[in-house]
C-alpha cells in the first residue's frame, strides 16, 4: 500500500513538470507573434490634394440694378370704324406688319353710296334755286331803281337770295359728310405698325363701338418700369434739366438701358431712358419711368415682360473672386484660402453683388489672397480625415487656375 502512494506522489510530479513546460513554450509563441507584427511597416499618409487657386482681385466694379418691366409699342392703335355697317372684307393677315394707309377692312358701302347720291341731288336743287334767286335780283335791281316795282320786291327777292345761297353750302356740307361717311366704309392703318387678330368676322354688323383689332409699333419699342422714390430723387436734378430744356436729351445715352427678355438672354441693343411720369404712386412709392430699344426685327413685343438693369454707381477697390471659389453652408459663405506654405484653411466672408462670373467679398478676404477655385472636395474630404489639424491647415499641391480649364471642383 505504501508502494502505491509513494507512485502516484511521482506520477503527480511528472504531471505538473509538463504542464509548466507547456504553458513556456506557449508563452515563447505569444512573444515571437508580437514581435514579427512590431516589425511591419506602418502605412504612408495620403499624398496632398492638388488645387487650382487664384489671387483675390481688387479693381473698381460698376454696381447694377435691375426692376420689373414690361413691353409697350409707343402707339397701339384700336381700329374702330366710324360708321356702322356689315364687314365685307378682311384685307390683311393677322400678325403681319402693315404699313401706313394699307387698308384694313372694307364695310359695306351701298347706304352710304346712296347718301351719297341723294345729297348730290339736294345740293343741284338748292343751286338752282339759288340760280333763279340771282336772276330776280338781277332783273328787280334797274326796274326798282326806276320805280317799276315796289323797292319791299327788290329786298324781298334779295332775301330769298341769301338764304338761297346758305341753302346751298348746307347741301355741300351734306354731300361732303356723306362723302365721309362713304369713304369710311373702308378703315385702313393709321400707322406703320404689326396688325393685331381680328375681332370681327365676315358678315357682321359693326360700329362706332366695335373695336375690329389694334395696330401697334414696335420700332422703337417701350419698356415701363417703376423705382423707388429715393432713387428718383437722386437722378430727379437731372431729369428736371432735360424737361426744361437746359439740358439736352441725347445727354441719357450716357446712362445705357440693358433689357434682360424673359429667357434672361440679354437683348442686345442698349435702350435710352425717355420718359419719366409726373407723379409717385400714393399706394407703391414708387414713379413710372420708360426706357426706348430699337426693335427693327420686332423680337420684342408689346406686353411681354422683362428686367431693366442701369448701372446706378460704382463700388471702387472692390475685392472679386470666382463664384464657383464661394462654398454656401446654411446661408453662411466661407472660402479656402491658401496660407503662405501651402496649406488650406477654411475662412468665413460676407458677400456682395454678383459681378458676371465673379463675386465681390465685402468682408473676409485682402487684396493678393489666394484661394482655391478648383479641388474644394479634396481638400474637404482631407479635413474630414485629419480633423484634428484642420484648424492649422490642409497641406495641399496648388497650381495657377486657368478660366475654362475644368477640373474637379
Amino acid at each position: 500500500m505504501r508502494t502505491d502512494i509513494v507512485r502516484a506522489r511521482s506520477e503527480r510530479r511528472r504531471l505538473s513538470g509538463f504542464g509548466t513546460a507547456a504553458t513556456a513554450l506557449f508563452a515563447a509563441a505569444i512573444l515571437l507573434f508580437l514581435a514579427g507584427c512590431s516589425k511591419k511597416e506602418t502605412a504612408a499618409p495620403p499624398a496632398p490634394p492638388e488645387v487650382n487657386v487664384i489671387a483675390v482681385v481688387q479693381k473698381d466694379v460698376p454696381v447694377y440694378q435691375e426692376w420689373v418691366a414690361q413691353l409697350s409699342g409707343p402707339v397701339n392703335a384700336d381700329i374702330t370704324p366710324k360708321v356702322q355697317g356689315y364687314l365685307l372684307r378682311q384685307a390683311y393677315q393677322n400678325g403681319y406688319f402693315v404699313k401706313k394707309g394699307q387698308l384694313l377692312f372694307e364695310l359695306d358701302p351701298r347706304q352710304y353710296q346712296a347718301q351719297v347720291e341723294q345729297a348730290k341731288a339736294q345740293l343741284a336743287y338748292a343751286e338752282a334755286n339759288l340760280a333763279r334767286f340771282d336772276a330776280d335780283v338781277q332783273r328787280d335791281i334797274p326796274l326798282a331803281a326806276q320805280n317799276a316795282i315796289p323797292q319791299k320786291q327788290l329786298d324781298t327777292d334779295i332775301a330769298n337770295q341769301a338764304a338761297a345761297r346758305a341753302e346751298v353750302q348746307s347741301k355741300k356740307a351734306n354731300l361732303a359728310n356723306a362723302e365721309l361717311n362713304l369713304a369710311w366704309t373702308k378703315i385702313y392703318s393709321p400707322i406703320d405698325a404689326i396688325a393685331g387678330v381680328s375681332n370681327s368676322q365676315i358678315g357682321e354688323l359693326v360700329g362706332p363701338t366695335t373695336k375690329m383689332a389694334t395696330v401697334s409699333r414696335v420700332n422703337p419699342i417701350w419698356a415701363y418700369f417703376s423705382v423707388s422714390e429715393s432713387l428718383f430723387l437722386g437722378i430727379a436734378p437731372k431729369v428736371t434739366q432735360i424737361i426744361t430744356g437746359k439740358a439736352s436729351q441725347a445727354s441719357l445715352r450716357n446712362t445705357p438701358v440693358e433689357f434682360i427678355q424673359a429667357n434672361n438672354v440679354s437683348y442686345p441693343k442698349k435702350g435710352t431712358i425717355i420718359y419719366v411720369n409726373r407723379q409717385v404712386g400714393t399706394q407703391t412709392g414708387t414713379i413710372q419711368m420708360a426706357a426706348e430699344f430699337p426693335n427693327p426685327d420686332a423680337v420684342l413685343r408689346p406686353g411681354g415682360f422683362g428686367r431693366v438693369r442701369i448701372q446706378t454707381s460704382e463700388n471702387k477697390n472692390a475685392l472679386l473672386v470666382p463664384q464657383v471659389a464661394v462654398i454656401e453652408v446654411q446661408s453662411q459663405y466661407q472660402v479656402i484660402v491658401l496660407t503662405a506654405d501651402n496649406k488650406a484653411v477654411f475662412r468665413p466672408v460676407k458677400v456682395g453683388d454678383r459681378v458676371a462670373q465673379d463675386w465681390i467679398i465685402s468682408e473676409g478676404l485682402k487684396p493678393g489672397e489666394r484661394v482655391v477655385v478648383e479641388g474644394i472636395q479634396k481638400v474637404q474630404l482631407a479635413a474630414a480625415q485629419a480633423s484634428p489639424t484642420a484648424k492649422e491647415g490642409i497641406p495641399v499641391i496648388a497650381k495657377p487656375y486657368t478660366a475654362g480649364a475644368g477640373g474637379s471642383i
